[in-house]
């Protein structure tokens, strides 16, 4: 199967607004110490050892988490929240919070997908990352008015109501005490809480304790899931997650080396709303569809809390031309009503 392509984007879009800030933040930043502060960032980001201190310490850290990581937690943050807007059609939020913010990628991600300005309040514990993610921000016009605040995200946290809460990339940082007390604010403050975290087994893990809070909390999960009972994953045989398509920056190909233009960001989130939900599909598509000679072979998460495996062949007609089309991570069927 051909690759599919990189997400379009003007330099008018919230996508290419990013892109275009983004450019020139390493400018003056020697390109190997830019390319250690990346890889000891990955190491945190990829760790599994909470730490009760700011990761990024300085604007070199910054600098080099904006350039490498904005990108692709802006798309994966933006896949969740699309999926999401797909089940509550016609809501936008009034408010949003983005709680562990940082350098406010979910900021963007919310502007992607709903238009319009709305309150915006991006908490971290780091202020390199707060500063940094002010000075982005004026480069598009929905953030020019975002508070940006030093808040430490854990037991002490308290929100505001609020429409829209975001907390990604964050839980791997944080104690089992401090996750609980986090997702146990967002539920309490908000309509909607949408939360993404690595595609690894143990970010998966994470969604899944969260998602728990959440629906203990009275929420109704939005998505991923096409239901808000237990997930049919049994724990340790399988993790739950998708693919978001990045475009890759010199300081992608630099620290990772590779000639290619982009590359595959795989997260794990859920979205749980106390707004309805209408649910875009019976199920959805949770790994990559396998495309065979006049067949195609989709793995789906169904409304009625089972996983199934179906076979959309040539004699499907429609059925068989949207299976081809159809994305990791989307609805099946596509436009069920």
């Amino acid at each position: 199967m051909n690759a599919p392509a990189l997400p379009h984007a003007s330099s008018a879009s919230p996508a290419g607004a990013l892109r275009g800030a983004l450019a020139g933040l390493l400018d003056g930043l020697p390109p190997r110490r830019a390319a250690q502060a990346v890889e000891r960032l990955i190491g945190h980001y990829r760790g599994a050892t909470p730490t009760d201190a700011p990761i990024l310490r300085d604007r070199a850290d910054v600098a080099a988490y904006a350039a490498y990581r904005m990108p692709a937690t802006f798309e994966a943050v933006r896949s969740a929240l699309e999926a999401f807007a797909d089940a509550v059609p016609g809501w936008v939020p009034a408010g949003h919070v983005d709680v562990g913010g940082g350098t406010g990628a979910a900021t963007w991600a919310v502007t992607a997908v709903w238009d319009g300005s709305r309150p915006v309040t991006v908490l971290d514990w780091a202020e390199p990352a707060l500063a940094l993610g002010r000075e982005i921000a004026a480069a598009n016009p929905a953030l020019r008015d975002a508070r940006w605040e030093r808040a430490r995200i854990g037991t002490a946290l308290t929100l505001d109501p609020t429409d829209l809460v975001t907390v990604s990339y964050v839980l791997n940082e944080l104690t089992a005490a401090d996750r609980a007390a986090l997702v146990d604010a967002a539920a309490s403050a908000a309509q909607a809480v949408v939360i993404v975290e690595p595609g690894t087994p143990d970010g998966y893990s994470r969604v899944i304790e969260a998602r728990e809070r959440l629906a203990a909390a009275g929420l109704r999960i939005a998505a991923p899931c096409p239901h808000s009972g237990a997930c049919p994953i049994a724990p340790g045989t399988d993790w739950c997650h998708f693919s978001a398509r990045v475009s890759r920056s010199s300081l992608h190909r630099q620290v990772k080396g590779g000639s290619l233009a982009y590359e595959d960001e795989k997260f794990a989130y859920v979205a749980a709303s106390r707004v309805p939900v209408v649910s875009a599909a019976p199920a959805r598509v949770v790994r990559r569809p396998q495309i065979r000679k006049g067949q195609v072979l989709l793995d789906l998460c169904l409304d009625d809390g089972r996983l199934d495996r179906t076979t959309v062949t040539k004699r499907h007609g429609d059925l068989y031309r949207a299976a081809r089309d159809v994305e990791w991570g989307g609805p099946w069927p596509p436009h069920a009503d």
